[in-house]
């Protein structure tokens, strides 16, 4: 069932967003050449701790995952593009680093990703990146009443297939509310004018997550979470939680004013 949220549910949402903001911010200050990504979890963990906020990720386990998420960060480096668990595994120079985090606060959810280089960028991820955070941008801006959630995927789709990525439909956008994932789904590829018209209310994870190397093949890690390119191209991973209003989309996971 999709569940459209009040005016007042929504602003309880954006301060869950901010949360999310602020904890993404905390680990992209701690990420630097040595560092490891269980260092980035506990800043992160810092950041929701002082907010009385709670983790969505942390003891989270879908029907794929053989146990449950141990951290509250999504952390994939390099060929890893989602799901990828803190470990002690120290970044390098010109690692590119996808980090994805929620929050929980009073009863309510924000989910945020963004995707950066540590240190001077490998050739081709700024272009990745930037491919990657346009094709979240055009989504965003699709989300608007009386559109329909095709609009939003055809437009990330546009920007992905013309920057040559690899896009994988398997995992992407969602509902977000009381909890990280609600109805309806937000593929990122699809054919405008399809799907669920788009009302005021609507709250909803865009996501767009390509490949580098124009192909969609995905393996898993033995951890049973980490997600790779099949053909160890670079990864990149945006994402905002977006409200539906009258006045046009809102980004409830957008840094602080």
């Amino acid at each position: 069932m999709v569940e459209l949220k009040t005016p007042g549910e929504i602003e309880a949402m954006r301060a869950a967003g901010i949360v999310v903001a602020d904890a993404l911010a905390a680990a992209r200050t701690a990420a630097a050449p040595g560092v490891s990504l269980r260092e980035l979890d506990e800043a992160a963990r810092a950041v929701l701790a002082a907010a009385g906020a709670t983790s969505p990720f942390l003891g989270y386990q879908p029907r794929f995952a053989p146990v449950p998420f141990d951290g509250v960060l999504c952390l994939s480096v390099n060929d890893a593009v989602l799901h990828g668990l803190p470990t002690d595994y120290r970044l390098q120079e010109g690692d590119l680093l996808c980090v994805d985090g929620g929050a929980t606060l009073d009863g309510w959810t924000g989910d945020s990703a963004t995707t950066f280089s540590v240190g001077e960028p490998r050739p081709g991820d700024t272009a990745l990146v930037e491919t990657t955070r346009s094709a979240l941008h055009a989504g965003i801006a699709a989300a608007v009443p009386g559109n329909r959630i095709g609009d939003i995927s055809a437009a990330i789709a546009a920007i992905g297939h013309a920057g040559g990525c690899g896009i994988n439909t398997q995992f992407g956008g969602h509902g977000v509310g009381r909890t990280m994932h609600e109805e309806p789904s937000v593929p990122n590829d699809g054919r405008a004018g399809r799907g669920l018209v788009l009302r005021p209310g609507l709250v909803i994870a865009i996501e767009p997550w390509f490949l580098a190397g124009g192909r969609p093949e995905i393996v898993t890690d033995p951890d049973g979470w980490t997600l790779r390119s099949a053909d160890g191209s670079s990864g990149a991973h945006e994402e905002h939680t977006v409200a539906v209003t009258e006045d046009g989309p809102r980004v409830l996971t957008a840094p602080r004013d």
